[in-house]
């Protein structure tokens, strides 16, 4: 049987503290802050993929969240975009792998919980940061 799965809907990211998550997604990346319906919750738009914000309980609760990849149109751009925001960048621009019909670039940051993120990009093939 064909379950006819689609793209992700949601994805939940635990974060020890819920505001100051918050305020990163929504003032350092300009997510889009969709829903907030108590404080240990947050919700933006992902380009059609929810991003779910939830404080967890406990000690180590917000540990091992999964690496979050955002996609961009200028990954050198976004990057000092990040870096005069304050963001701590960990890895700049580099490309991870040239493949047929382009060439991959990623950028490695972190969040004020110290989780990795990071800006991914489909650069044509040759392409280098200017």
């Amino acid at each position: 049987m064909d379950l006819k799965l689609g793209k992700l809907a949601q994805i939940a990211f635990p974060v020890a503290d819920a505001q100051r998550s918050v305020d990163f997604f929504k003032d350092k990346l300009g997510l889009e802050l969709v829903l907030r319906p108590h404080e240990t919750m947050a919700f933006f738009d992902c380009g059609g993929v929810m991003l779910y914000v939830e404080q967890s309980q406990g000690p180590g609760a917000a540990q091992g969240a999964s690496i979050l990849y955002f996609s961009c149109t200028d990954i050198a751009m976004a990057t000092r975009e990040l870096e005069q925001r304050g963001v701590e960048i960990v890895s700049q621009p580099h490309c991870i792998a040239k493949l047929p019909a382009y060439d991959l670039w990623m950028s490695f940051f972190k969040d004020p919980e110290g989780h990795l993120l990071a800006l991914h990009m489909q650069a044509p093939s040759g392409w280098t940061p200017g």
